[in-house]
């Protein structure tokens, strides 16, 4: 009996350990929100500067040992985050017709030479770079108690590298929209807005596979919505709560066709059934995404994709995917 005694203090002691290794998940998003539908501009200054493209110098390519997506940290040693800088680093540094640099990869740091090659008066990289990206997104939530606030329901890549921009700075800004592209089969369209960069809404503090997060500045007294679980949704009516053309969050019928509660982002599969939409976009757009989803008086999710073939459908992400994405900026 004392061995036994002896093994179970063991196993208690084992088991405190392992309870301390591994402490439970709190989880501090709140159960209702504050429902958006919100056009807001978005604004994005990544971390290094990425290629997006290659031109020819003298007629041929330099620097072929990068690849589109790649991410120049450094030029010689010395942190660089937009195009100016890339420049002025580069004329500053340049010698035997080349710099060093660092770059990123799959998330694996590299060094190499960069090389320079002189044209038309200066001196040419043969790189298209960017380092900042700006656009239109639809406001999904609020957290009223944390004030953190979740766009679009997927990341911003840069251009087509499908790069997700790793945020150095970034800041929503308030929106007016003030006409659509209209989508077609086969062909998307758009909302356009006009962005006011003096009337900033809140700072980006994440952008991942599951949206884009931040902070508001100001948290308005408005109407909360109870968030649903994945399992309490069903397919059938539900609602979309977008701007409308005359800049005003306005509710559209959707059908929910189906619902994947396996799949890390594309869980529910549906079709806009309103005739107001239809006529007034054609269709989903690009700028609707983060469109929050509505069902029985609770948030569901957000819109996030268009099925190109057939602009009517399109596919949205469970609230739950985005709150626990959102939440984790609160630990940044």
């Amino acid at each position: 009996y004392r061995v036994i005694i002896i093994l179970g203090d063991i196993m208690k002691k084992i088991l405190l350990i392992l309870f301390m290794l591994f402490p439970s998940l709190v989880l501090a998003y709140s159960n209702y929100l504050i429902v958006g539908g919100d056009t807001l501009g978005v604004e994005i200054n990544s971390k290094g500067v990425i290629v997006v493209g290659f031109y020819e110098v003298n007629g041929t390519y330099i620097n072929r040992d990068l690849k589109v997506g790649d991410t120049i940290l450094e030029i010689n040693n010395i942190e660089v985050n937009s195009t100016n800088e890339l420049v002025s680093l580069i004329n500053e540094h340049m010698k035997d017709n080349s710099v060093e640099i660092t770059y990123i990869r799959n998330d694996k740091e590299y060094e190499d030479k960069l090389e320079l090659a002189y044209m038309d008066g200066t001196y040419k990289t043969g790189l298209y770079v960017k380092g900042s990206i700006l656009g239109i997104g639809t406001l999904t939530y609020i957290d009223p108690e944390t004030g953190v606030y979740g766009i679009l329901g997927h990341g911003l890549n840069m251009g087509k590298t499908n790069k997700i921009i790793d945020v150095r700075e970034g800041y929503t800004y308030e929106a007016s929209v003030v006409n659509f592209t209209r989508s077609k089969n086969g062909n998307p369209g758009s909302k356009n807005a006009n962005i006011d960069k003096d009337k900033i809404f809140g700072t980006i503090e994440g952008n991942t596979k599951y949206g884009v997060f931040g902070k508001v500045y100001n948290i308005e007294n408005k109407e909360l919505l109870e968030i649903a679980q994945l399992n309490e949704v069903k397919t059938g009516k539900a609602h979309i709560y977008t701007t409308n053309k005359n800049n005003k969050v306005e509710k559209y019928e959707i059908n929910i066709i189906e619902v994947n509660k396996y799949d890390n982002d594309k869980n529910f599969y549906f079709e806009i059934k309103d005739k107001k939409l239809i006529n007034m976009s054609g269709g989903i757009v690009q700028g609707m995404s983060g469109s929050p989803i509505i069902q029985d008086n609770k948030i569901i999710g957000a819109v996030t994709r268009v099925l190109v073939d057939d602009v009517s459908k399109g596919y949205g992400i469970s609230i739950i995917k985005m709150l626990e994405e959102g939440d984790k900026i609160l630990n940044n």
